[in-house]
């Protein structure tokens, strides 16, 4: 690594009271973490109240594409300004949405407060993570990434049943509004213990490159997201609009001074491999969350519960193998515990790509297991190991890239698997999707005939098993990149 990044690479922020401060980042992305979770478990609650089920899939699509569309800006102005202020601006919004949320008439209203809320969201947990970076040295910020990284799967442990609780015994409302203390003292205690060293001078504010890029990328997560329901000319317009704005955006920030989306920071190896290797991870991760609780429920047959119970082994193990990988890495280099986790994401997809109708939910829950490992071991290691790589003044982007290519994957890895599967069902069974919804829902299943079962659930099995031969493909391309890093480089050593 050059030596001025290495000199600039040291924490910028004089804090004192530095536990507090990461208790602070600690709480600020537990909230768009148990967000996901929380508001997936009301969901139902929340569309017999307000109706407006055709808008159900935008409840969750309008956050996501606000908040993949935010992560680069926020990062960006974050490393002109400073995370204080930046911060505060988006967690200000995320909190005003939060709050309308819980008093949406509609669900159209709905849709739109979730939209504000994951505007505001891009620029939290990114934010959290790159103040953790400041005020930490290299070797200590694996082992606190780590924790940041775990929050994750303690959400995912808790969001399902608190949400339910509150559903049950409150009202739909509150799942909502169970983030509003937790963000008002996340504020507050940045504000009062977070006490940045921001060197002020003129900044010229590339305005077109962020409008390029919301355009851009907007359109094509929009094309991903929405691609099950959207006509074919819908979407080669969406692809269309998004790629010519993306050239756009890679003409004006080659020309520009300061570039909303700096070229330069993606041709440095780290931040390459780490960024290409996490959008893989993500799409590895994707396959565990969308399909194998189908396959759980419509193939093997088991309840809802059982399948939480499979998807709920990757909570488990993320959480604590995040904690071990910011340990590992200090002691070793990036490129082994990089790899560990690589090799654990193909072990578990290898695992789940050998499901059958027959096997037992143990078996399904182990590879959730060994995939959760691997996105304990990846995730931390590529964003302490980007986070070193960079400056302060390039930390908030270089962490924002790391984020953003994480949703990109999770976006193209449940487009392309529910393309996959979708396709596998109707080239085996043509005009069998109704029927495969009924397959999927355990109050309708009992209304289809043991064959019609039988012959449904081998051709959903079949489509799976093609989902997850891609899978595995994307898990050792992780893997292989992984494997890129350089050899010795660590969070105590920089060459």
């Amino acid at each position: 690594m050059d030596r001025a990044v290495v000199e600039e690479a040291r924490p910028a922020a004089i804090v004192p009271r530095r536990g507090l401060v990461l208790m602070a980042a600690l709480m600020a992305t537990f909230m768009p973490a148990v967000e996901s979770t929380i508001v997936a478990t009301a969901m139902p609650t929340i569309v017999a109240d307000l109706g407006g089920f055709r808008l159900f899939s935008w409840v969750f699509a309008a956050y996501l594409l606000a908040m993949a569309v935010s992560i680069p800006l926020y990062g960006r102005l974050a490393d002109i300004y400073g995370r204080k202020p930046v911060f505060f601006t988006g967690t200000g919004i995320f909190l005003i949405g939060t709050t309308l949320c819980g008093f949406a008439p509609t669900m159209s209203a709905l849709v739109l407060f979730r939209g504000l809320q994951g505007l505001g969201a891009g620029a939290i947990q990114p934010i959290a993570s790159t103040v953790v970076g400041d005020i930490y040295t290299p070797a200590e910020r694996a082992r606190v990434q780590g924790w940041i990284s775990s929050v994750f799967g303690v959400a995912a442990i808790l969001g399902p049943g608190l949400g339910a609780y509150l559903v049950l015994h409150v009202h739909w409302s509150v799942v909502f509004w169970v983030n509003l203390p937790i963000g008002f003292a996340s504020v507050a205690m940045f504000w009062m213990f977070l006490d940045e060293r921001v060197e002020r001078h003129p900044h010229r504010i590339d305005y077109l490159g962020a409008v390029l890029l919301v355009i851009g990328v907007g359109a094509l997560m929009l094309a991903l997201v929405q691609s099950v329901s959207l006509a074919g000319d819908a979407i080669a317009a969406l692809v269309g609009l998004g790629v010519v704005a993306l050239a756009l955006l890679l003409w004006q920030e080659m020309r520009t001074p300061e570039p909303i989306l700096p070229l330069a920071l993606w041709r440095r190896r780290i931040v390459l491999t780490c960024n290409l290797a996490g959008f893989g991870a993500s799409v590895t991760m994707i396959s565990v969350t969308a399909v194998l609780p189908a396959y759980v429920q419509g193939v093997m047959g088991r309840s809802p519960g059982v399948a939480g119970f499979v998807v709920g082994a990757t909570s488990i193990s993320w959480m604590f193998a995040s904690i071990t990988a910011g340990r590992l890495m200090i002691r070793t280099s990036y490129r082994l515990t990089a790899a560990i986790g690589g090799a654990a994401l193909v072990a578990g997809s290898l695992v789940l790509l050998t499901l059958d109708p027959a096997s037992v939910p143990l078996r399904a829950a182990a590879g959730a297991f060994l995939i959760g490992i691997g996105m304990g071991f990846c995730n931390t290691t590529f964003l302490v190991a980007i986070q070193a790589n960079v400056g302060w003044s390039e930390r908030g982007i270089g962490t924002g890239s790391q984020m953003f290519m994480r949703m990109i994957g999770q976006a193209v890895g449940a487009a392309l698997l529910g393309a996959i599967l979708n396709w596998g069902v109707n080239h085996r069974l043509p005009g069998a999707g109704d029927a495969v919804n009924q397959l999927l829902l355990p109050g309708l299943r009992h209304h289809l005939a043991a064959g019609e079962i039988a012959r449904l659930s081998d051709a959903f099995a079949l489509s799976v098993h093609d989902a997850y031969i891609a899978v595995v493909a994307v898990a050792a391309a992780t893997l292989l990149l992984a494997l890129g890093l350089p050899r010795r480089l660590s969070p105590t050593r920089s060459r």
